[in-house]
């Protein structure tokens, strides 16, 4: 079956009009106390690779619901006034994120290259305490 679009099509275009944040530059933010990054992984993810310390979880099939002030979901973390620096693994499924939350009206950037050129860059990472 052909599709319309390809998911690779999608990401270009996502790409194409949204802020992409380079790995030094995220590395650098992870301090900060106005930026708010936020993986969308899937929880075995986090689990076999960790996480972005003060990283927040939100799987990325909740995120527009959780975004959503009006949502019986939202999450009080959408609300602050900070920098929203989204990742997923490789950059892919954070940039069709970003993309649809632009189009929500939510400002919000992407981590370019994803969580694997992040640990790569020697970046932070915290290991999830097995329960």
């Amino acid at each position: 079956m052909a599709l319309k679009t390809s998911a690779a099509e999608m990401v270009a275009a996502a790409r194409a009009r949204i802020e992409e944040i380079e790995t030094s530059d995220a590395i650098a933010m992870v301090n900060d106390p106005a930026v708010q990054i936020v993986d969308l992984r899937d929880p075995r993810e986090r689990e076999r690779t960790g996480f972005i310390p003060g990283s927040f979880h939100c799987p990325r099939g909740m995120l527009e619901f959780w975004v959503d002030p009006d949502s019986p979901y939202f999450k009080e973390v959408f609300a602050q006034d900070k920098k929203f620096v989204f990742h997923c693994a490789s950059g892919w499924r954070s940039a069709i994120s970003v993309a649809t939350l632009q189009d929500m009206g939510f400002d919000a950037a992407h981590l370019k290259e994803g969580f694997g050129a992040w640990e790569k860059a020697g970046g932070p990472v915290e290991k999830v305490t097995p329960k």
